[in-house]
């Protein structure tokens, strides 16, 4: 296992690699799934959200609607482990997916519908917010049809959130390698292990966030988007990372929506820990290591490029590494808070499993290859998305 570039932080452990005073433990962890909606004959997107939607409504606080009539999602309650952050999205991925069935329907956790979407855009009917944007963007609202995974890190004042973020921003590209799970996008291979990435990337206010020099440098960044017609409001504030508008929690959209639940809890645990260790690193007054935004750029296209099974660039050099390595310095970093968590075991061996098994976007080929039929793709997202 490698530090990339040399820069990695340390991470201020004791000589057992265990923190007397685990930060993680401290920190609590959310997380937004959204997820499609296919005819459970034709394996086909269907505007069946307020349906599915009404039949689950015993969770109201937990179920959403999204921006398309294709989409629901689910937000878990605050957790503050990943054996309880499993348990409540189990729950709710089990009650949406029941009432999905109840309307003709199966749940599908994939970033996009894998084949074209036909006829006019079925958006959210009650919220005029949704017609406004349309209208406004155009053709980017086609891109709405997709799905990721956000990660709440909590409890974070803005102020530490802007620092934390400046710090997280290198692993962005490996997080969105992690999650590589959107190859097929309108019907083709894209050539891309996440295609979602380069999509959302059209958004003007999407990507990679800025490096802040302050909070009120982060304020008036959010400003300019608004002010220059990029963005209706502060949720289409739509940056790989941000601290939230709503929460007080740093929130991490990068990653592509994947069916299976430990690939969700690898990357809350990795991301809860980098945060931790970034937390010590500030306190300890610790230098940030030098970031050429160019070169993050490259390093991000490469990840979704080339996800998990290729190659990524150091983010700090520009040097070209296996996507492996810089995955396996990731969990380096976090190890020791991981450990403190009781985490580490279940993390590594997730990790591992993903590259021996492959990734999300790894195996949505293979299902393909065996006989170049795009309906197996969509078979094989809706079982895995159901095995809970």
């Amino acid at each position: 296992m490698i530090e990339p570039g040399n820069s990695t932080t340390s991470t201020g452990s004791e000589d057992n690699g265990v923190h007397a005073t685990p930060l993680t433990a401290q920190l609590t962890v959310g997380v937004e799934e959204e997820f499609l909606l296919v005819d459970a004959r034709t394996f086909r997107v269907v505007p069946a959200a307020p349906l599915v939607l009404a039949t689950a409504a015993g969770l109201p606080h937990e179920v959403h609607p999204e921006g398309t009539r294709y989409q629901v999602e689910i937000s878990t309650p605050v957790a503050d482990s990943a054996p309880v952050l499993r348990e409540e999205l189990a729950t709710l991925r089990r009650t949406l997916a029941r009432a999905a069935r109840a309307h003709g329907c199966r749940l599908l956790a994939a970033p996009s519908p894998v084949v074209a979407v036909q006829g006019p855009l079925h958006l959210t009917d009650d919220e005029p917010r949704q017609r406004e944007q349309h209208r406004r963007f155009g053709a980017l609202t086609d891109t709405l049809v997709s799905c990721g995974r956000h990660i709440h890190i909590g409890t974070l004042d803005v102020d530490t959130a802007v620092a934390v973020s400046n710090r997280v921003r290198p692993w962005l590209p490996t997080l969105i390698a992690l999650a590589a799970n959107s190859p097929f996008w309108g019907g083709r291979d894209t050539g891309h292990a996440s295609w979602r990435a380069m999509a959302w990337s059209g958004w003007p206010s999407a990507g990679l966030p800025p490096h802040f020099t302050s909070t009120a440098h982060f304020r008036r960044s959010v400003q300019t988007l608004l002010g220059s017609g990029a963005a209706l409001d502060t949720k289409m504030v739509y940056w790989d990372l941000r601290p939230s508008g709503h929460w007080p929690t740093l929130e991490i959209r990068a990653p592509d929506m994947s069916p299976d639940i430990d690939t969700a809890i690898l990357q809350a645990e990795l991301v809860r820990a980098l945060v931790a260790t970034i937390l010590r690193d500030i306190a300890e007054q610790r230098p940030e290591p030098a970031l050429r935004d160019d070169v993050l750029r490259l390093a991000r296209w490469r990840a979704a490029h080339d996800g998990l099974e290729g190659f990524g660039l150091d983010p700090y050099t520009g040097a070209e590494l296996p996507a492996a390595d810089l995955a396996e310095a990731l969990l380096d970093l976090a190890a020791p808070e991981l450990a403190a968590a009781g985490e580490l075991d279940h993390a590594a061996k997730t990790l591992g499993g993903l590259l021996r098994d492959g990734s999300g976007a790894h195996r949505q080929r293979a299902a393909y290859a065996r006989r170049q039929d795009l309906n197996d793709v969509l078979h094989h997202l809706a079982d895995e998305t159901e095995n809970f």
